[in-house]
């Protein structure tokens, strides 16, 4: 299992993705989940994954050639005119390689190869775009009622976006966020973890405007975990407080029990 959100704001997109991948407690491996490409100044294009590793290797690595060596046969990332041209092709490819896989492992295979895939980026003369592409190879896009996408273990990160999430938030804000939604994650299921990979994708900036890998021993992830833990607890005890004798009769003026 794994983590990734991207999430889409009035000044760009912010991306963040763990790298843990695990086939048992005994193989805990660390791989890269998040991929970028970009023509500096025309357009930034980049893909967040989870599901079965090699799925995703190989659609990855497929998109790498087609980069490398567009044609007119392949939609080339940094040739497609539109990022929903863009997810289109995604989408495809994705589709052929889940079923290319099944297919090859028979009825052995049916659910084990899929995978989801979260695009987004922007294209000279456009608004930045982002993207969630099913195993099936349909996708749908973010827009102002949902503003940012989930794959792999969402549930325990979910609420915090949820409640801080704001489109007109600056990137470092969003940034902070999604640390603590990670945080959460990591300590509700071991199947995420450290290191995480963070991409801020500023609007026109068709490049990365900020990356970075965080580690285990990062100062200032470690000083968000802390911190939302104490501010948790403190929460927590400034709520009301409940009693088990707080049943309190209503009396009317002249001190009878009210009927209910």
């Amino acid at each position: 299992m794994t983590y990734c959100v991207g999430m889409i704001l009035d000044k760009g997109l912010v991306l963040m993705s763990d790298t843990r991948t695990n086939s048992g407690v005994d193989n805990v491996s660390v791989f890269r989940k998040m991929y970028r490409w970009e023509v500096p100044g025309q357009r930034i294009v980049a893909l967040m994954t989870a599901g079965n590793l090699a799925t995703t290797q190989a659609v990855v690595s497929q998109l790498e050639e087609r980069a490398k060596i567009p044609d007119e046969r392949h939609n080339s990332l940094l040739e497609a005119p539109t990022m929903f041209q863009v997810a289109s092709e995604v989408g495809k490819l994705l589709r052929a390689t889940v079923a290319e896989r099944q297919e090859a492992n028979g009825s052995r295979g049916q659910g084990r190869f899929t995978a989801s895939i979260v695009v987004a980026g922007q294209i000279k003369g456009m608004e930045p775009r982002l993207f969630m592409i099913y195993p099936e190879g349909n996708f749908i896009e973010a827009g102002f009622d949902t503003p940012f996408f989930q794959i792999g273990e969402t549930k325990y990160g979910r609420p915090i976006i949820l409640r801080g999430y704001d489109r007109g938030m600056s990137m470092e804000d969003a940034v902070k966020l999604l640390m603590v939604s990670f945080d959460s994650t990591l300590k509700a299921n071991l199947s995420v973890g450290l290191p995480l990979d963070l991409l801020v994708i500023g609007r026109a900036a068709f490049a990365a405007s900020h990356e970075r890998r965080i580690a285990h021993d990062d100062p200032y992830f470690q000083a968000i975990s802390s911190s939302w833990g104490d501010a948790l607890r403190s929460a927590f005890h400034s709520l009301p407080d409940y009693s088990f004798s707080n049943e309190k009769s209503d009396t009317v003026e002249d001190g009878t029990k009210a009927e209910h």
